[in-house]
This record gives C-alpha cells, sequence and structure tokens, in this order.
C-alpha cells in the first residue's frame, strides 16, 4: 500500500516523498459523553488512520492531494489563513495557520493524504488528519513543540478554524495512544495513565450502523445544556466545578435538588458512567475482561436508557452481541445517533460474528453495517 502511494505521490507532484507519518483514528473503551463534565474516559487508538506522505517543494506552495477526495488545494504560503468551505484539505490547512500565527517557520510543502478510516462513523477522522499534520510539521520543520502542544493545537483547528465544539480526548488518543493500552485520561486535568489493555484471545470489533449521523450536532448541545442545569442544582449545596466531582453515592444523596426527571437522568448517567471508567481501569488491569463486558454493556444501556444518546440501530447491534457466545462486552461508542458500537469478539469467531450481525442487522434495519477488526494500536508515528 506504502509503495502505492508513493508511486501516486511522485505522478502528482514530479518528486519523491521525503517523509511518511502515520495517526490513528480511536474508539472510547468506555465512558461517554462525560469529557464536557470534568469526567474521565478511556480511549484506545486503533489500527486504521490517516497516512501523510510529504515533500517540500521550491515554489512555497501548499498542494494538497487526497486518494479518498477528488478536490485539491493549491495555496501559496502566506501569513495565516481562513477556512474556505467544507473541504476536508480545511483540517490540515487550520494546522498550518496555528503553526504560523503561532510564530513557526513553515515553507511550502507537497502533500498527499491517504486514510483507511470510515468517515463520519466516529472514529475521529478528522483528528487523525489534524494530529498527522501537526506532528509532520513539528518534526519538518523542528518546530520545538511537545506533544501535548500538538494536541492542544489540534483541538483549537476543531475548535475554531473548522467551528466545532468538541472536547479534547479524540487529539490526545491519537497522540498518546500506546499498542495494547488504553489511556484513562481525566478530561478536566490532562492527567493521564495508560493502563494494561491485554485483550487475550479477542480483538476489537469496531460495528459501523451506517446510518447518516445528522441529528449529533443539536442532540450533543442539548445535552451539554442540560448537564449544565443539572450542575446548579446541585451547586446550591454541594461545592463542586463538574458533575464528575462527585460519585454515585453522593449524586443519590442529592439527587432531588434537580427537579427536571430528564435533567436528573441525564446527570445519573454522567455520574455512573465516570464510577464504571474507573471499574474498568481495575477490571483490565486484572486481566479480568469479562468483568470489563460487563461494564460495557451497563454503559450503553445508560446510554439508551438515562442519556438518550442512542437510537434503533445501535441497540440492535448490542442486542445481537448480547445473544452471540464469542462476545464479551459491546456497547456504542461516540456521540450516538448512529456512528458505531464496538464489542470485544473472539478472534476464532470474529468472521462468522461479522456475517451474523450483518444479516441480523440487514434485515431488522433494511441496510447492511460495516464491520471492522482491529487491535489497539499506537499513537502517531513517522514510519
Amino acid at each position: 500500500m506504502l509503495d502505492n502511494l508513493k508511486l501516486k505521490f511522485s505522478e502528482l507532484f514530479g518528486q519523491q516523498s521525503q517523509n511518511t507519518f502515520f495517526a490513528p483514528g480511536r474508539v472510547n473503551l468506555i465512558g461517554e459523553h462525560i469529557d464536557y463534565n470534568g469526567g474521565l474516559v478511556m480511549p484506545c487508538a486503533v489500527t486504521f488512520g490517516t497516512y501523510l506522505l510529504i515533500a517540500p517543494n521550491k515554489e512555497g506552495i501548499f498542494r494538497f492531494h487526497s486518494t479518498n477526495f477528488e478536490d485539491v488545494l493549491e495555496i501559496p504560503l502566506q501569513d495565516d489563513y481562513e477556512r474556505t468551505g467544507k473541504e476536508w484539505y480545511n483540517y490540515p490547512l487550520g494546522v498550518i495557520h496555528n503553526f504560523l500565527v503561532g510564530g513557526k517557520n513553515v515553507h511550502g510543502l507537497d502533500l498527499l493524504f491517504y486514510g483507511d478510516l470510515p468517515i463520519g462513523a466516529g472514529l475521529s477522522s478528522s483528528a487523525s488528519v489534524e494530529v498527522v499534520m501537526a506532528y509532520a510539521l513539528n518534526t519538518i520543520f523542528n518546530s520545538g513543540y511537545s506533544k501535548l502542544d500538538l494536541v492542544k493545537i489540534a483541538k483549537k483547528v476543531e475548535n475554531e478554524f473548522i467551528g466545532v465544539n468538541s472536547g479534547i480526548m479524540d487529539q490526545f488518543a491519537v497522540t498518546f495512544g500506546e499498542k495494547n493500552k488504553a489511556l484513562k485520561l481525566d478530561c478536566e486535568t490532562l492527567d493521564y495513565e495508560a493502563v494494561e489493555c491485554d485483550l487475550a484471545d479477542h480483538l476489537l470489533a469496531i460495528i459501523n450502523t451506517n446510518k447518516p449521523r445528522k441529528l449529533a450536532e443539536s442532540k450533543y448541545n442539548e445535552r451539554v445544556s442540560e448537564c449544565q442545569e443539572a450542575l446548579q442544582a446541585l451547586q446550591s449545596v454541594l461545592k463542586i466545578e463538574n458533575l464528575c466531582e462527585i460519585h454515585t453515592d453522593t449524586f443519590n444523596q442529592h439527587k432531588d435538588l434537580i427537579k427536571n426527571p430528564i435533567v436528573q437522568n441525564r446527570a445519573k448517567h454522567v455520574v455512573e458512567e465516570n464510577d464504571r471508567v474507573i471499574d474498568a481501569a481495575k477490571a483490565l488491569a486484572a486481566h479480568k475482561l469479562a468483568e470489563f463486558g460487563v461494564l460495557m454493556y451497563a454503559s450503553h444501556e445508560s446510554l439508551k436508557t438515562l442519556y438518550e444518546v442512542s437510537g434503533v440501530e445501535l441497540d440492535t447491534v448490542v442486542d445481537f452481541c448480547k445473544t452471540y457466545d464469542g462476545v464479551t462486552g459491546a456497547r456504542m461508542t461516540g456521540a450516538g445517533f448512529g456512528g458505531c458500537a464496538i464489542a470485544l469478539v473472539k478472534k476464532n469467531q470474529f468472521d462468522d460474528f461479522s456475517k451474523s450481525v450483518t444479516d441480523y442487522y440487514t434485515a431488522k434495519i433494511g441496510y447492511a453495517p460495516s464491520v471492522y477488526s482491529s487491535e489497539i494500536g499506537t499513537g502517531v508515528v513517522e514510519l
């Protein structure tokens, strides 16, 4: 595959590529919709991601090409840039913009991107592109940024240049991911611990529902404001800055302060999910996969009934997983309303699982899901 990309690069630009970089996508194993509540999440890098082949040019032009999209951009070196339209190249352009306004020395480049992540499935294809670009610039131009600086730059691109109000988990996992480890990340302090995640005779199955996620943005913002409402009610008695500062027992003692039952449900999910991440880290560290699987199912049930961000497509996948003996645990991952579910599946049963879940889902939903197998991969790297 890399040989073909190198050939494509020389055809496009009339020169050889000089460096190749890779940044993965990510899944969140557990800890959903708590990153904006100051909680703990547990993402890991997957083995799919974004490849970037790169070489300087003498013309002082940035030439963006992708094997995944027809849109191309050739733009001269400027002092700064603005987003134009919704094309894919705005993500790497936003990274260049941030390096320039940060006073870093950057020159013209020929750039070829290739991604094997499904777009729009909730596996962080955008964070993958942002991070691979930031890491490449930092390496090639000796910009002196730390990995954490690169995470913050990538998040800034997402929030300010692109205009999507997301947290820092995606960029963090893509940058700091470690092979066969999950990251227990505190979204408030950015302290993290790499937790041993030996899947033994299991692999990570990623089941893309292939449902377009049109509702996600408005519902996401709605959930954020509901959590703020719950927090304000609890702050009348408790000295807390975020919902995730309290545990389940404290929440149960004070939940009646939240008068709206729907808002109370939202807060209950957040507090209990944060506790589940703590329990999940212990289970994984102790190689208790079955225990982890129980927590995955509990997380999904909470996202379905208390937080109401699942949907018939994701529920269909998880319902099937509960009946299949080669699955140890499953849940929706990401913002919900479509996107992906993940499952821990016995390696020797994956092919059968893939066919069976596809048949079941297609019969219920009317179209097929896409099923991938992944191991837990490494973060951004130069190849």
